[in-house]
């Protein structure tokens, strides 16, 4: 660490009661706005100079700022692994390999986090966190980029990497600076894009006077209007954040005081309490997405019509999306977009088979690597179990109400249909205060204290919303549909009627969709694979009968 450096922290953490440590977080999100105009001022036709400077400024962070010499060595341990895992080992599980190393690697270090328990200090663990999800993804890229392209997705063709980066670019990559400690995450193939700066060239069919503006002879746009907005709209979230965690706070629901309140009231506090955490991330995400703008990674490219520029390639959260959800899906799809993706790209679709449909398996691969990605504290998976739960009721709840507000003929909403809006969206963002306490409270006994609190209503209502789709309810539900539907038959609910998304299969955030589907899908395996294993059994006697009992049989 350099000298002094911690007096003023030290100084405004005590006026402000925060840690010196966040301070410290917040202030390399800022600077690192300065240091990205520079970042971009470097002359495209040296991009290892560009690599140079990202290095220097996040050892700056890492040793200069927060005296994290264990965190270097961790980044390095991970870094060097995965690179050399990816060099030396040939053939399709190469990318497992990678994927263990670094789970395993991570989950070391988030147990050491856990068992230190200071949450005040700020530890390699988040940076971490983002290099799993970048070097996973890596490790798959480059397996990808030893298969014939007839086996691979265009996805997949995209993101190939042919041969390995040189060691400069791939420190480059893992350092960058804007993203290092809270991300957003990205792939090689987009790093590389951009500091070769074909990520900036005009698509074919394109006109060229499209082209995003620049300044001067360089070729990465101008971006500071976007950057600007977005840093304001990060510090606008920070400061709410400050504002209201000095009301709603977790101890606040754990006291005595809590149950002083009326039953309504206490809901309340429990949603604020969800949403002033949410706030914090909120600003954290906006600020680093904001740097990663001013640098040029977050270009997404330009509206061929309209000529406008999108910087949203980094986007890692939309807060109105998510804090205006009337359902659950559209609740975790707003919500750490990135991690979404990873587990999308990486996990669901890597574990099924090529020429398969994803199953059981895929979703469980899943759910597991979500779970385990985020740490150890027990509060993450009593949230991960009932989210699941609560998922599946309102996908159905979805699916079986919902278009008896539609008009059966156009599809289009009818005068009563805001009345259900207003009840989804009340029912999804109460739900989810519920649900993702424990994700704030951490331990068992706070969780279930707090649940208590509250009645387990989400439990409570999931479970009888859970009897209810299992029991005859549901065939007059459908045999109702079919009716306004002009099919008077008892045949199972068509799509049309239930107006799902063609992607309302994949799993969320890890969260499988359909939680009995799968349980179906695997008894389904397990008992063709007893069938299949009792014949194999049955041949095999037969095999090695005598011959004249084998007749007789």
């Amino acid at each position: 660490m350099l000298p002094y450096i911690n007096l003023p922290f030290q100084y405004v953490a005590g006026i402000l009661g925060a840690s010196t440590d966040e301070l410290k977080l917040i202030t390399s999100f800022l600077i690192s706005y300065p240091l990205a105009g520079l970042l971009k001022r470097v002359p495209d036709e040296k991009p290892y100079l560009k690599n140079l400077f990202i290095i220097g400024v996040s050892t700056f962070y890492l040793v200069g700022l927060f005296d994290l010499w264990s965190g270097v060595r961790t980044l390095a341990i991970s870094s060097i692994g995965s690179y050399c895992i990816a060099q030396y080992v040939d053939g399709p599980f190469m990318p497992w390999i990678g994927f263990v190393f670094l789970m395993g690697h991570m989950s070391v270090n988030q147990l050491a986090r856990q068992w230190a328990n200071d949450p005040g200090t700020v530890d390699i663990t988040g940076a971490q966190m983002v290099l799993v999800m970048k070097l996973t993804a890596f490790c798959w890229n480059v397996a990808d980029g030893r298969l014939p392209e007839k086996d691979l997705s265009d996805f997949q063709k995209e993101r190939a990497l042919k041969k390995l980066p040189s060691l400069l670019d791939f420190a480059g990559y893992v350092l960058f600076f804007p993203s290092l400690f809270a991300g957003p995450a990205f792939d090689y193939v987009d790093y590389r894009r951009w500091i070769e700066t074909t990520m900036f060239e005009v698509p074919a069919g394109v006109s060229p006077s499209k082209k995003a503006p620049t300044r001067k002879k360089r070729k990465i746009p101008r971006s500071g209007t976007p950057a600007t907005w977005k840093a304001a709209t990060g510090l606008f979230w920070i400061l709410l954040f400050l504002k209201l965690s000095g009301w709603y706070y977790p101890d606040l629901l754990t006291g005595d005081k809590y149950m002083t309140y009326g039953f309504a009231h206490r809901i309340w506090l429990l949603h604020m309490l969800g949403f002033t955490t949410r706030l914090k991330y909120y600003g954290v995400w906006a600020l680093t997405e904001g740097a990663c703008i001013l640098s040029g990674l977050g270009y997404k490219g330009v509206d061929p019509v309209t000529g406008k520029v999108s910087w949203d390639r980094l986007r890692n959260v939309n807060p109105w999306g998510v804090e205006s959800a009337q359902n659950t899906r559209a609740y975790l799809g707003n919500w750490n977009i990135n991690t979404n993706n990873w587990l999308r790209n990486y996990i669901y679709l890597r574990v099924t088979p090529r020429g398969k449909k994803p199953g059981f398996r895929a979703s469980m691969a899943t759910f597991v690597t979500s779970a385990f990605w985020h740490g150890f504290y027990p509060g993450y998976y009593l949230t991960f179990v009932l989210a699941s739960f609560v998922q599946t009721v309102a996908k159905n709840c979805r699916r079986y109400f919902r278009p008896f507000f539609l008009d059966p003929k156009t599809t289009q909403p009818t005068s009563t249909k805001i009345y259900y809006d207003i009840l989804s969206y009340l029912i999804t963002q109460l739900t989810f205060s519920f649900t993702t306490a424990p994700f704030v409270l951490l331990t068992l006994p706070a969780s279930f204290l707090v649940w208590a609190r509250v009645y387990f209503y989400v439990v409570i209502l999931t479970a009888f919303a859970t009897a209810f789709f299992a029991s005859p309810a549901k065939v007059f539900l459908i045999k109702k549909l079919n009716a306004r539907a002009g099919n008077p038959g008892h045949g199972p609910l068509q799509r049309s009627h239930s107006q799902e998304s063609l992607a309302s299969k994949e799993p969320v955030l890890g969260l499988p969709s359909e939680p009995q589907r799968d349980l179906e899908e695997l008894m389904e395996e397990v008992k063709a694979e007893m069938e299949a294993r009792q014949r194999r059994g049955s041949l095999k006697k037969a095999a090695t009968m005598p011959a004249g009992k084998a007749k007789a049989i």
